[in-house]
C-alpha cells in the first residue's frame, strides 16, 4: 500500500497563512492525480483542491478559489497546499489523497485510493 505522510499545518490567527505537505513514496507522484480534502467537526469531509499528476493542471472548491494554492513537486515527492487569508471557517484537519491517473477532474473521497493521516489547521478569531 502506498503510504502518504502529511506535516504542517498548525495554529495561526485568523488573516494569516499556513501549509500543508504530503510527501510518498519516491517516482509515484508523477503517475498520481492528488487533492486535498478537509473534515471539519459537524461538516462532511469535503474536496479542497485538485491537481493534475504531471501539475500542469489544478481545481479548487469555491470556497479555496484565490486563497488556496495547491502545488506538487513530482521529483520530491510531495504534494502541498498553502493557504492564505485564514478563517476560523478553515479550521479541520486537511488529509492529502491519490489516485492512480493523469485527470483532476475527481471531487469525492471515494474518487481516490490513497490518503495521507491528517494535518491539523486551526485558525483563532
Amino acid at each position: 500500500q502506498v503510504q502518504l505522510v502529511q506535516s504542517g499545518g498548525g495554529l495561526v490567527q485568523a488573516g494569516g497563512s499556513l501549509r500543508v505537505s504530503c510527501v510518498g513514496p519516491a517516482n509515484t507522484f508523477d503517475v498520481y492525480a492528488m487533492a486535498w480534502f478537509r473534515q471539519t467537526p459537524g461538516k462532511e469531509r469535503e474536496f479542497v483542491a485538485a491537481i493534475r499528476s504531471d501539475g500542469g493542471s489544478t481545481y479548487y472548491a469555491h470556497f479555496a478559489e484565490g486563497r488556496f494554492t495547491i502545488s506538487k513537486d513530482n521529483t520530491k515527492s510531495t504534494l502541498y497546499l498553502e493557504m492564505t487569508n485564514l478563517t476560523p471557517e478553515d479550521t479541520g484537519v486537511y488529509l492529502c489523497a491519490a489516485r492512480p491517473g493523469v485527470a483532476l477532474g475527481k471531487t469525492r473521497p471515494s474518487d481516490y485510493r490513497y490518503w495521507g493521516q491528517g494535518t491539523q489547521v486551526t485558525v483563532s478569531s
